[in-house]
């Protein structure tokens, strides 16, 4: 599949501009991975998809394409908790751990990326909507259980 160029900077933007929108969430909250890490996150899956739909040898194998894809999201999704697993912190004395939060949206940043480079449109803008009302209205529900 040959994308044309307003179709590659549609997906890679809108997945740099998904994960900035989650980002802006955790910058405003002072954490460790913020607008710029969790855009590059989005835009970095986005790429990797975006690359591996249009390599012109798996146009001509669909049952290898599929493969291939499935192999690559596998990938990302696995190799990305690297990344979220370098934010937990956890603090045997006290008994807590902080940065589950923000490791779990940068495991979103990275589906939302490869919803992006897929071009699933729909997809992307309701796990958006989703993914922001939990990091904002849920986390204010939870505070106020806890006054």
């Amino acid at each position: 599949m040959t994308l044309e160029w307003t179709d590659i900077i549609l997906r890679l933007g809108s997945a740099a501009m998904a994960g900035l929108a989650l980002g802006i969430n955790r910058d405003m909250k002072g954490k460790p991975i913020g607008a710029r890490t969790l855009s590059l996150v989005g835009l970095g899956a986005a790429i990797v998809v975006v690359s591996t739909i249009s390599y012109q040898d798996t146009e001509q194998h669909p049952d290898a394409a599929s493969r291939v894809l499935q192999g690559l999201i596998q990938g990302l999704m696995a190799g990305i908790s690297f990344i979220g697993a370098g934010v937990i912190l956890r603090d045997v004395p006290a008994k807590s751990i902080h940065g589950l939060t923000t490791a779990a949206t940068v495991w979103v940043a990275t589906a939302l990326g490869i919803a992006c480079g897929l071009a699933m449109w729909r997809i992307a803008i309701v796990a958006i909507a989703f993914a922001l009302f939990v990091l904002i209205v849920v986390e204010w529900i939870e505070r106020k259980q806890d006054q």
